[in-house]
């Protein structure tokens, strides 16, 4: 996997610029970045600008200041919560003898350390690639020298920079073509579940919401989690049963990030299509951080940048054990809609509340009856109790099975051939 560090834990020093009249992103946020790519930060330089500077994206006076910190920590690093022109990284380099990381290179270097799977990898190195390629453009003089002549390849007159971007284009072709492969097997799978009417269920939110720990709470299952940013990159898909509903598919994906490169964002639509074809999209919010509505608005537009913007969506307020809420609930609207779930995915408390209104937003209809079955409809009494729809039952001296339900009158219209109601 592609990675920009040289060598592990670099010492570094973070740069942020307070800009007046810019929303600029969270300092404290760049020092997690920072510690979830295994960076050691050794110091910080912050201060207030009017305005970029085009040559150096700060004044020469900081630059002066910056190589000062870098010589007396010994550090050789430079990460800017910001993102710099090509020019901008290739004239701090050249002055301060440091590597310089802009935060979209930031974020490129975890997603290229956590990305597990094949399709991950793919993903990853085509955003970094795309990245990269931007970078040859302006980025290095060095790669405008001549190439040509016998045994050298790339004709005559060709320029190592024409070069470079020539195989660096072939290179993401490639990857756009193996990933268009994952995207079809993809899309197989989820045609076979539309054609089951198996109905999906994606968890999104900003990254260290608590995604993760909510999918575990809700399929007993271990998918890796850790008090960090982007803790988990590959999504990771389960079958549950929703009581009174049947078999969802509910799928774990990346957590979004304020500012996310839109390069990241292009390479992983491919990923994110579960988001756009999920039936509910449950959006984990951390209500104990005070920044959360910034948080969730961030999430907002990057749904609607990948095309989920009109989907259902479900909010759950997470970690109310650690918030001034600390009773799960459920929030409804007008129509009397369940809109917001309040609930501790850690301590899993407000479980049952969330099934009750996953099963509200995905059957406002609920069957509640008692339903005759004959003796060769065994089948169909099974999978009633797969789903957790059968409150008692009785069994008449015809042996006939007199269910009590209570379950989604959609999908016990499609499965019963035969309906008898006492």
């Amino acid at each position: 996997m592609l990675s920009f560090f040289v060598n592990a834990h670099p010492r570094a020093i973070l740069v942020h610029i307070d800009f007046y009249r810019q929303d600029v992103p969270d300092f404290d946020e760049l020092r997690e970045l920072a510690k979830t790519a295994g960076v050691e930060v050794v110091d910080y330089l912050r201060f207030q600008r009017d305005h970029i500077d085009p040559k150096f994206f700060m004044g020469e006076g900081k630059v002066t200041e910056l190589q000062a910190l870098l010589a007396h920590h010994d550090a050789k690093l430079v990460l800017f919560n910001h993102d710099l022109t090509p020019t901008q990284e290739r004239n701090l380099n050249q002055r301060l003898q440091a590597q310089i990381m802009s935060r979209t290179g930031l974020i490129l270097e975890i997603f290229s350390q956590r990305a597990r799977t094949h399709e991950g990898q793919l993903q990853v190195e085509l955003a970094h690639l795309d990245y990269q390629a931007t970078r040859l453009v302006r980025g290095w003089t060095h790669l405008e020298r001549q190439r040509g002549g016998i045994g050298v390849r790339g004709g005559p007159g060709e320029t190592q920079l024409e070069i470079d971007k020539r195989l660096l284009r072939q290179k993401m072709k490639q990857l756009k073509s193996q990933i268009e492969k994952v995207k079809s097997q993809r899309q197989l799978s989820r045609s076979s579940r539309q054609k089951s009417n198996t109905s999906s269920i994606a968890l999104v939110g900003y990254t260290n919401a608590g995604k993760s720990t909510l999918f575990n709470q809700l399929t007993q299952s271990h998918v890796y989690v850790a008090n960090q940013l982007f803790a988990t990159l590959d999504p990771s898909l389960r079958q549950v049963i929703v009581p009174h509903y049947g078999e969802v598919v509910l799928a774990d994906t990346v957590g979004f990030i304020r500012s996310l490169p839109h390069s990241l964002v292009e390479a992983f639509k491919a990923t994110l299509e579960e988001v756009t074809a999920a039936n509910l999209l449950i959006h984990v919010i951390d209500a104990s951080n005070p920044d959360y509505p910034k948080q969730r608005q961030q999430v907002l537009e990057v749904l609607g940048e990948i095309g989920a913007g009109e989907q259902p969506i479900l909010e759950v307020m997470n970690k109310i054990d650690q918030s001034a809420v600390h009773e799960p609930r459920i929030d409804y609207d007008e129509q009397g809609q369940p809109i917001r779930v309040w609930l501790s995915a850690l301590q899993g408390t407000g479980m049952s509340q969330l099934q009750q209104a996953i099963l509200e937003r995905l059957s406002p209809k609920l069957f509640t009856g008692v339903v005759v079955l004959p003796l060769e409809d065994a089948e169909i009494r099974s999978t009633l109790y797969h789903w957790k729809a059968v409150e008692s039952e009785t069994v008449d001296e015809q042996g006939q099975f007199h269910l009590q339900l209570c379950v989604s009158q959609a999908r016990l219209d499609r499965l019963l051939h035969r309906v008898n109601q006492v």
